[in-house]
């Protein structure tokens, strides 16, 4: 495969990093050339699950390179045409709501704005507990969108979370594949794990 040049952007939803890491991983085996992208809040805010800084270290362990982390570090990704295709993975209801209407405030909302000002894909890899609620018609407005595409996804607890959706952070690459070729991997909608 010809070097691809990915962006990989985490964003606040800190519960799924455990399981978007590896999906970091085989991306930077897969592809090679990996820049880690993360929101501000993501580099700054501590959670149970572990301490920004730590998350960030391991980032740039896996991509060997420093992780973008603000508006000013993200803006040259455009005029200079640093990437082939940005992965948002984990992708918040608020960044959703900030792509679909957008919004370029955040280090990764600037990084999409950057692909698309370019005609580069954007590759979605939801996770939301509103996904069924509130950000709904973002994801709509978003799938209807030229150059994004989405990882698939499932309702993660129908139960519990009846709203919530979460990306299938295992098929980042194939989603990665076809986005490159201009298509959606389908399907899009998973059923029950």
């Amino acid at each position: 495969m010809e070097k691809v040049r990915v962006g990989f952007a985490f964003c606040g939803s800190f519960c799924t990093y455990s399981e978007v890491m590896p999906a970091l991983e085989r991306a930077r085996a897969r592809y090679g050339d990996v820049t880690p992208i993360v929101s501000e809040k993501s580099a700054g805010t501590d959670s149970r699950f572990g301490p920004a800084h730590e998350f960030l270290r391991e980032m740039e362990r896996i991509c060997d390179r420093r992780v973008i982390d603000s508006i000013p570090k993200a803006e040259p990704i455009g005029p200079q045409k640093l990437l082939d295709v940005l992965v948002i993975a984990p992708c918040t209801g608020s960044t959703l709501a900030r792509l679909a209407n957008g919004f370029s405030d955040t280090a990764v909302t600037m990084a999409a704005k950057a692909m698309w000002r370019n005609g580069r894909p954007v590759v979605i890899a939801v996770s939301t507990n509103d996904g069924l609620g509130a950000s709904a018609k973002n994801i709509g407005l978003l799938m209807e969108k030229k150059h994004v595409f989405f990882v698939p996804y499932r309702q993660d607890d129908p139960v519990g979370k009846p709203t919530s959706l979460v990306a299938d952070f295992s098929r980042i690459n194939d989603a990665v594949d076809a986005a490159l070729e201009g298509r959606q991997v389908q399907p899009v909608l998973l059923g029950p794990k």
